[in-house]
Order: structure tokens, then C-alpha cells, then sequence
């Protein structure tokens, strides 16, 4: 596994070793000793998976504020997504950059997301299946989403006519959000 610095404190991208033959591939897409003794030490509790039926699809920016804030490993299993996170972390170095790496079937690159990072995608291609770990549960009621087009962020989303869901549409701009780390 090799492990990369992005533009943001804390997150990174992680290229898993693959091995193929004639019959396939295969690869190990978590091992907690190996993240460990990549420096990465969290404790992932819950695995999720997502499908996006068109390209251009954008889903977030989400994340769950303090008390249940989450750290995220993702990975897309199909399709091509270009991945993006926003430090939203008051005395973290890179407050309100972002890093945004494309992920996808082919490459099987994964990113990790600290906790204190707001996180969304943008579907590349049809049928897109994703795949994260995250470190706590899932918390209703400190589920946030922000503006995935927030001026502050300047994220270059790649589409001017997004598929965006009710809530991410009416999502807050960050300025105007409960959220803060």
C-alpha cells in the first residue's frame, strides 16, 4: 500500500498493492495493521455503500458534527468519481482548502477523511458504486449537509447542471451552517 499527502492535514490518498493474473485481480482494501503502521489508526465501525444511477450526479457536501463526527475511508467499485473533501477544521493548517482525486473501479485508490472534513463526490461516468468505511455510527440528528457550491469552498465540480437530491439542494450555505470543528 502506498500513501499519499494530499492538500488537506490529515487526509490521504491510498494506492492499494493489486495483484493480477490471467484469472483476475485482487487486492486488500483494509487491514488495520497496515493503515497503523501507515500512521493511520482509526477504528473503522460501520461500512456503507452508495449507487449513483447518472453521470453528473453530485452528492454533498456532508459530514456529522461533534459528537459523532466521522473519519471516512472511500473507495469507488464501479464507475469514476472525482472525490472531494474540505477541511472545515478552525485551527487545522489547510482550514477551507480542499483536495479533490478521482477515484474509481479501475484504479481502486481510496481516500481517507479525518474527522473535522466536510465530503462529496461527483459521478464521472453511469453506475457508480461506492464504498466507505466510517469510524462512528451514523447520527441523524448530527448529519449536516452544506452547499456543495459554496463560493468560500471554490470547487470546480465539473458539470454546471448537477443531479442533486432535495437535501442537497436546500442545503445551507457553510457560513449559515451549525457546523464547526
Amino acid at each position: 500500500m502506498n500513501l499519499t499527502e494530499t492538500g488537506i492535514k490529515g487526509a490521504y490518498l491510498i494506492e492499494p498493492a493489486v495483484f493480477g493474473d490471467n484469472r483476475g485481480w485482487f487486492y486488500e482494501s483494509y487491514s488495520a495493521l497496515k493503515f497503523a503502521q501507515l500512521g493511520i489508526d482509526t477504528v473503522f465501525v460501520q461500512d456503507n455503500r452508495s449507487f449513483s444511477e447518472k453521470k453528473g450526479t453530485v452528492r454533498g457536501l456532508h459530514c456529522q458534527k461533534a459528537p459523532a463526527a466521522q473519519a471516512k475511508l472511500v473507495s469507488c467499485t464501479r464507475g469514476r468519481i472525482i472525490d472531494v473533501a474540505v477541511d472545515i477544521r478552525k485551527n487545522s493548517p489547510t482550514y477551507l482548502k480542499h483536495v479533490a482525486v478521482e477515484l474509481s473501479g479501475e484504479n481502486k485508490n481510496m481516500l481517507y477523511i479525518p474527522k473535522g472534513c466536510l465530503h462529496g463526490f461527483v459521478t464521472l461516468t453511469d453506475n457508480v458504486e461506492l464504498s466507505y468505511k466510517v469510524d462512528d455510527y451514523y447520527s441523524p440528528e448530527n448529519d449536516r449537509s452544506i452547499r456543495f457550491d459554496d463560493p468560500i469552498f471554490g470547487i470546480d465540480w465539473g458539470t454546471d447542471n448537477p443531479i442533486l437530491s432535495e437535501k442537497d439542494r436546500n442545503a445551507p450555505l457553510f457560513s449559515q451552517s451549525d457546523v464547526e470543528f
